[in-house]
């Protein structure tokens, strides 16, 4: 187990601080966008595909009434 003296030993973790507080801080930041980005992009498809059925219809509506 490795025990510190310092809390400035804690976060420089034996000399690999940047990489590991790099790493944690990389992970939280995908963590926080990738469910906003998920839902950024769910709600465009979900426009899309509604515009594209709104369309579809209307090209419908003219094969029959012709």
């Amino acid at each position: 187990m490795i025990h510190w003296n310092s809390f400035s030993d804690f976060l420089a973790m034996g000399g690999y601080g940047l990489y590991v507080w790099g790493s944690f801080g990389v992970t939280v930041l995908i963590m926080v966008v990738e469910p906003i980005m998920v839902a950024r992009n769910r709600k465009a498809t979900i426009t899309r595909l509604q515009r594209q059925m709104r369309a579809e219809t209307r090209a419908e509506n003219r094969n029959t009434a012709e």
